[in-house]
């Protein structure tokens, strides 16, 4: 007669522990998730499907572009699908049987039917305090509106615009010269941390969720490229705060000399006003010196289309700058085309 097999106090333990293992799905498409998938890797949980956008054109070439979430997923050799619409894949979610799903910045509506599937739900990493700026550029539109405090929202997942209730909430200030790429990875590493805290015990933290209050609820519309053309009868203010807003994507922009400028980054000058909204007044250490509506700002590091990104110092022994010129609106450009 064979032996009953023996197991060993460890060897019950990892089994118990990896039968009881939170089994998630992962949903994110741009850099702003990497840090959370990466959370999850390190965690205790059982990441069973990684979803991201399909593959797009992307760039000036209209090369097929791979999402930062995809190429993260690849070299851990995670189990990764990306379906045109999430509904397309429900009847391998519902094979799944996933505890939970955790949401960033995927790039898709949730159906009401993906909703509730879960057995705990979906939750979603916000890059703003909710309720103040529910939608899709809540980083830039925080910049772009002078506030001085940001930060990420934990939220459960209902069918409105980022409206579920809140799970956890965590500041961090606005600087002076943080644009949305520094704010977008500090705000990245914040919520991906939040995630990995809140799966130790999800249904304590989700049976503590607060309702929003929706008349303190403020709407963070999509940049357009529309968007991007500096306006120099604006206020220093307003266009140093845009160009920070609109870094990296999708960049701040203007005409001098029938050419397109591109703007990465800019400071506040002083409060002259010696000639019309968009001359250039002088050329210094800080930058191309230009006037504004009320004062000057700035331009500290440029592009002209198709080239690299160059200092003022740079930008101005190549491209022949010198006081006098003047920045033009995009109206007056293509007027001419």
């Amino acid at each position: 007669m064979r032996a009953p097999l023996q197991y060993s106090p460890a060897h019950i333990q990892r089994t118990v522990s990896e039968r009881l293992a939170l089994r998630v799905v992962f949903a994110g498409t741009p850099s702003f998730a990497v840090p959370a998938l990466q959370a999850l890797m390190r965690s205790s949980i059982e990441l069973v499907a990684v979803y991201t956008q399909p593959d797009r054109p992307a760039g000036r070439g209209r090369r097929i572009s791979k999402s930062p979430v995809k190429l993260a997923a690849r070299a851990s050799g995670l189990p990764l699908r990306q379906p045109l619409r999430l509904d397309d894949d429900l009847d391998f979610l519902k094979s799944l049987a996933p505890d939970l799903f955790a949401v960033v910045a995927y790039g898709q509506i949730l159906s009401a039917e993906i909703l509730n599937l879960p057995r705990l739900g979906c939750i979603n990493i916000h890059a703003s305090l909710l309720p103040r700026w529910r939608g899709a550029a809540p980083i830039q539109r925080a910049i772009e509106a002078g506030d001085r405090i940001s930060g990420i929202t934990l939220m459960r997942m209902d069918q409105g615009l980022d409206t579920g209730d809140v799970l956890r909430q965590i500041e961090t200030p606005i600087s002076d010269i943080d644009p949305a790429a520094t704010l977008g990875t500090r705000l990245a590493d914040l919520g991906a941390d939040a995630l990995a805290q809140l799966l130790v015990a999800p249904e304590a933290h989700i049976g503590q969720a607060i309702p929003q209050n929706p008349l303190q609820a403020s709407y963070a519309a999509k940049l357009t490229k529309e968007e991007s053309w500096l306006d120099w009868t604006q206020t220093a203010v307003t266009l140093e705060r845009q160009i920070r807003a609109y870094f990296p994507i999708p960049l701040a922009r203007s005409i001098l000399l029938d050419q397109l400028v591109i703007v990465h980054s800019a400071t506040l000058g002083s409060n002259t006003l010696s000639a019309a909204p968009g001359t250039i007044i002088g050329l210094s250490q800080e930058g191309i010196q230009v006037q504004t509506i009320d004062g000057t700002i700035n331009l500290s590091t440029l592009q002209l289309a198709g080239r690299k990104p160059v200092s003022a110092k740079s930008f101005v022994n190549g491209f022949s700058v010198r006081p006098g010129q003047r920045f033009s609106a995009a109206k007056a450009f293509y007027a001419k085309r």
